[in-house]
């Protein structure tokens, strides 16, 4: 392995998950429908195909170990838990040919499904 790998795995296994301005924007649009303080929760589940899968979710409170992330005046939650899996992360918005997503760019992830649903670690 060289250094500049080396440093780009240990960067990724301390690394906070970020989120995108495209991402940002796209939750403040979401959230603009919802009651006020609320915020998308970002998770790691078990299931699909691979073994693992992402959940989005809106909430009105926090817990009290949630990391939150604040980006352009919009808050995104992520338990503890799957904070381990979203080390390095970056949780982006995409919108193209095939439809409008959330994409998580997870360099923890070994392997995914063919739909691109789940994935493995």
């Amino acid at each position: 392995m060289s250094a500049t790998q080396n440093a780009e795995s240990t960067l990724a296994d301390t690394a906070l998950p970020i989120v995108t301005d495209r991402a940002a924007k796209r939750v403040s649009q979401i959230l603009s429908k919802e009651p006020d303080g609320a915020m998308l929760r970002v998770a790691v589940k078990g299931g699909g195909c691979s073994g693992f899968q992402y959940a989005f979710e809106i909430e009105t409170a926090k817990a009290d170990d949630d990391l939150v992330i604040e980006k352009n005046g919009v808050r995104v939650l992520v338990d503890p838990v799957s904070v381990d899996f979203l080390k390095g992360a970056r949780i982006d918005f995409v919108d193209d040919l095939i439809g409008q997503s959330f994409k998580i760019d997870n360099p923890n992830v070994s392997a995914s499904c063919g739909c691109g649903v789940s994935f493995s670690i």
